[in-house]
Parts: C-alpha cells; sequence; structure tokens
C-alpha cells in the first residue's frame, strides 16, 4: 500500500494597513469614522495609563510594572471586539485591554502597589486577576470556557499569553482539553518577540506560533499585531465563532515589546537598539495616526486636546488612587482561603509581628 498523506494544514495572515499606510479596502472592517477614532483614542489612553505607571514606579510610588508600550494596537483591537459577557484571564502584561473592558484603572495600578483589594472588581467585569506565571492562566480560561458552553451562554474566555508561553506545558494542555471538549475559548498570543531576554527562534523551531494550534485540532491565525484593523476584525471573526459553538481558535498577534521586559530589567543588555528603531518605526499608534490625518479624520488641533484630556484622566486617576487607605499587608493570606489553613495562621502572625502590628 503506498504512504497515504493524512493530514495537511495552512496557517493563513492577515494584514490590512501596513506600516506605509497602505491600506486593503476588501479586508478593512466596516467601522464609522467615529469608531476609528475611537479605537484611536483607545490606544493613546494605554500609552498615557501605561507611561504614567513607568514614572510612578521609578519614583517609588508603585511595584513593578509590565510595560505595553508598542502593544496597544494588538490589546486595542481586541477589547473593541470583547463582549461584555466575555470573560478575560490575562497575563501581567494585560493592562490595556483590562482597562478598556471595564477594569477600574485605579484598580490596576492598586494590585501592581501592592494592594489585595485591586482584584475585587465591579459586579459585572469578568476578568481574573493577572496571572504571574506564564501560561497557568491558559488552563484557567479553557476551564471558563467549558463552563460557558456547558451554561449554553453565548460568551467567550479568552486565555492570554506571550511568545514565551507557548513553550510551557500548561499552553499545550490547555489548548488539547480545550479542542477535545469544544471549550468557547479564545487562546491569544501576543508574540512580541521576547520572553524576557529569550527571542522567538530560541522558543520554537516552527515557522509561527499560530500553526501550533493545527495539532489539537482547532483554527490558527497569524495577525499582525500593529495593525488594530486586522486585530479587530481577527478577533471579531473568531470570537463570533467561538459564542456559537465553533469551538476554540488561537491568534497570534505579532507585535514588539518597544519597553523593557518589566522595569526590573535592562533590554539594552540583549537587544540592539537598531532592532528596538525597526520596529519603532512600525509603532502602531503612529500608523493609525498617519492613516487618521491621510484621510482628513485628525489634525493638530484634536491630538493636542486629546492628549491633555488624557493626560488629567490618568492624572485623577493616580489622585484617587494614593487616597486610599495603605493595605492590611495580612490581606495577602486572608483572601486565599474560605478557612484559613493552620500554616497560613502561623504566616500570618510572623507577618504583622514583622509589620510591627
Amino acid at each position: 500500500m503506498p504512504i497515504k498523506t493524512i493530514f495537511q494544514g495552512t496557517t493563513e495572515r492577515m494584514e490590512i494597513l501596513d506600516h506605509e499606510g497602505n491600506l486593503d479596502e476588501a479586508l478593512m472592517p466596516d467601522l464609522s469614522e467615529d469608531r476609528i477614532r475611537e479605537l484611536y483614542r483607545n490606544m493613546n489612553l494605554m500609552r498615557a495609563f501605561d507611561d504614567k505607571a513607568i514614572k510612578l514606579q521609578r519614583q517609588g510610588r508603585m511595584g513593578t510594572w509590565a510595560p505595553t508600550l508598542g502593544q496597544e494596537a494588538a490589546q486595542a483591537g481586541l477589547a473593541m471586539a470583547l463582549k461584555k459577557e466575555d470573560w478575560l484571564a490575562p497575563t501581567f502584561r494585560e493592562s490595556g485591554v483590562m482597562l478598556l473592558s471595564g477594569v477600574p484603572a485605579v484598580n490596576i495600578y492598586a494590585y501592581w502597589k501592592g494592594d489585595e483589594k485591586g482584584s475585587l472588581l465591579p459586579e459585572g467585569v469578568n476578568c481574573l486577576p493577572p496571572s504571574v506565571p506564564i501560561a497557568s492562566q491558559m488552563v484557567h480560561a479553557a476551564g471558563i470556557g467549558m463552563a460557558l458552553k456547558k451554561k449554553g451562554m453565548k460568551a467567550a474566555a479568552v486565555g492570554f499569553g506571550g511568545d514565551g508561553a507557548t513553550s510551557e506545558g500548561d499552553f499545550h494542555e490547555a489548548l488539547n482539553f480545550a479542542a477535545v471538549f469544544k471549550a468557547q475559548t479564545l487562546f491569544y498570543i501576543q508574540n512580541n518577540q521576547w520572553a524576557i531576554s529569550v527571542p522567538v527562534k530560541m522558543q520554537t523551531a516552527s515557522a509561527t506560533l499560530a500553526q501550533k494550534a493545527l495539532a489539537y485540532g482547532m483554527p490558527g491565525l497569524q495577525v499582525d499585531g500593529n495593525d488594530v484593523f486586522a486585530v479587530y476584525r481577527a478577533s471579531r471573526e473568531a470570537l463570533e465563532s467561538i459564542r456559537n459553538g465553533g469551538g476554540p481558535r488561537l491568534i497570534e498577534a505579532v507585535t514588539f515589546r518597544l519597553q523593557n521586559h518589566t522595569t526590573a530589567d535592562d533590554q539594552s543588555r540583549y537587544r540592539t537598539p537598531e532592532s528596538v528603531d525597526y520596529w519603532r518605526q512600525r509603532d502602531p499608534v503612529k500608523r493609525l495616526r498617519e492613516f487618521l490625518i491621510t484621510r482628513k479624520m485628525w489634525d493638530d488641533a484634536r491630538e493636542a486636546a486629546l492628549q491633555s484630556e488624557l493626560s488629567a484622566i490618568v492624572e485623577g486617576w493616580v489622585t484617587e488612587l494614593e487616597a486610599r487607605p495603605a493595605p492590611d499587608p495580612a490581606d495577602m493570606v486572608r483572601f486565599m482561603y474560605k478557612e484559613m489553613p493552620w500554616y497560613l495562621k502561623e504566616q500570618e502572625a510572623v507577618l504583622m509581628k514583622e509589620a510591627g502590628q
């Protein structure tokens, strides 16, 4: 008997607005001028929010922060495609999509300032606390997606990860479970080229991260993560399919982290200035602004007004943050279990003694 081919798969890439301003009209999603300007505002809000957090950390007013500079389109485009009923299982770098999905800005800042109450969200905001262990949130997203299906809800769970997450066992286990049980889950990988100091080429021999979905029996799509139109269209189509019972999907948004991995990192030790400059020319905010100006939907006066407005909003959030009472150090152990086990009680006693309380 001749050898037969039993599986062949393809992985596609979507790009609508390239970094030179060329637009594929046939792929352009149906967005009004107001909605496009909303995308631009949201991306700038993310950037102002992120920039202020870095300043607060440098001034000793906040703990470690994971910057989102350069990844605004990858999060703003997805956020616009989400619905209130959807769930987020974020990593530590999803502050932008969390903010745009209803997580109060002050809560996000408070979390990174060490206040456990930062994870106490308003009713109806479906977002798990940020996950610092790499890829563990993927398993949570698979489980939430299975629960949504079981309950018959037309909603999706989004499990986030970076390129480094695809090297973890939790990533593969989550995709396998989600595919077998037809979970209502979108696995959203922001491939920002670096897992701290480890480049993608040392993470995988695969040509793309999106193609990893094929091994588990789900569609995978690569999208230009700095093209907010492509991100929005890809996310909207994937989420609509998932909500309607089409099973899980994976999106790889190819972008670049323009800042340090976190404020505890020094990117100059492993990246050349030239490599960063290459991607700075592909800045997603700059790309969309030039599109708006070319289409006569934006001008310098609007830009100045927007930046002034966003600066005032962010400063207001900081004022609200710093007016909060100082958190109780014991909060970090008190809310892990319904009934605190004996060993946490011992830890609480030691902690309070050290804190002089």
